[in-house]
């Protein structure tokens, strides 16, 4: 049919006021397991340092009676560090901007800077959790932490087949390299878990959190005897496809499976949360900068480091392909 004539209608109007929802959705993850299951503690150098020891392997002994005593082999503890990194975020919103009126914010510059924080948190957690090397830095060059992945060196496994040219150096001569990935990537299995946490439980650790990617998160699920049907306790008909695992019994305990969306997919990560932790030389602290023309500026910005107590506690499983 036609439009009669004369009628307004809403293409030829002129005032139409705009629709737009005051509110702004954000889908961006927020989540940082790593850096909230973390102990945190203090850093008062740029290179934080620790102590390691352990006691000596259980033997038999049997002392003659009347005989003289005779000291034990001293072994002397073991210092290693990680550097304190600087990570940071800046805002800087134009006087005009913050004089408009904006939809889904009061304030942009408000809100950038939370956004700006949200973010910063998350870098933190993919710095703590990837493959990155310390370095003491220099002039023009920053200083970086070791991650999670860099410090496990004894207990691992390799999904891979033959783990052709892989490596983790760890700890050594003041720093820690980035391990080297194998050149080809196998499949995920049970087995490799079970293996990496009874190593753990050998060093004398006691891991209660397996920590994957998305990708090896739905592998470790798709392990034989996971997927089942759960019915209803009422009787019901509807019934429940089970296709996840929260907590995984081993031989040495329960740990609880938890997914990261920013450590890498390659690597699983067995951990001793008793000794991970976060220390911080300089917390979370937003400061204003100096104006420079007509906008308003500031800096969010931590230095902090991870402090992996003893790399014995924990383990990973490399070289994992990931695919679906």
């Amino acid at each position: 049919m036609a439009v009669p004539t004369n009628t307004v209608t809403a293409h030829s109007a002129i005032g139409n006021r705009e629709d737009l929802v005051d509110m702004i959705y954000e889908i961006s993850p927020t989540d940082t397991p790593l850096l909230s299951e973390a102990s945190k503690s203090s850093a008062s150098a740029v290179y934080h340092e620790w102590q390691t020891d352990e006691l000596e392997a259980a033997a038999a002994n049997r002392a003659i009676e009347g005989d003289d005593a005779t000291a034990n082999t001293f072994v002397a503890s073991t210092r290693v560090g990680n550097y304190c990194q600087i990570s940071q975020k800046t805002v800087s919103v134009a006087g005009t901007q913050r004089a408009v009126d904006s939809a889904g914010r009061a304030d942009e510059y408000a809100y950038q800077i939370a956004k700006r924080g949200r973010e910063l948190k998350r870098d933190m957690e993919r710095a703590l959790t990837q493959n990155q090397a310390s370095s003491a830095g220099g002039a023009g060059t920053a200083r970086s932490l070791a991650s999670m992945e860099s410090w496990l060196a004894t207990n691992k496994t390799s999904a891979g087949v033959s783990a052709s040219g892989a490596t983790t150096p760890g700890f050594s001569s003041g720093t820690v390299a980035a391990p080297t990935d194998a050149s080809t990537t196998g499949t995920f299995t049970k087995a490799d878990v079970d293996a990496v946490i009874q190593a753990c439980y050998e060093e004398g650790g006691d891991p209660k959190v397996i920590m994957m990617g998305p990708g090896s998160r739905s592998k470790f699920s798709g392990f034989s005897g996971i997927s089942t049907l759960e019915t209803r306790a009422d009787g019901g008909s509807d019934v429940t496809l089970m296709g996840a695992i929260d907590f995984y019994k081993s031989n040495f305990g329960i740990l609880k499976v938890v997914p990261n969306r920013f450590q890498r997919d390659e690597t699983a990560l067995i951990l001793d949360m008793e000794y991970v932790c976060v220390a911080t030389l300089r917390d979370m602290e937003l400061t204003e900068l100096g104006k420079t023309g007509d906008a308003d500026r500031s800096q969010l910005l931590t230095e902090f480091t991870l402090e992996v107590k003893n790399e014995k506690a924990s383990g990973k499983v490399t070289d994992i392909n990931s695919a679906l």
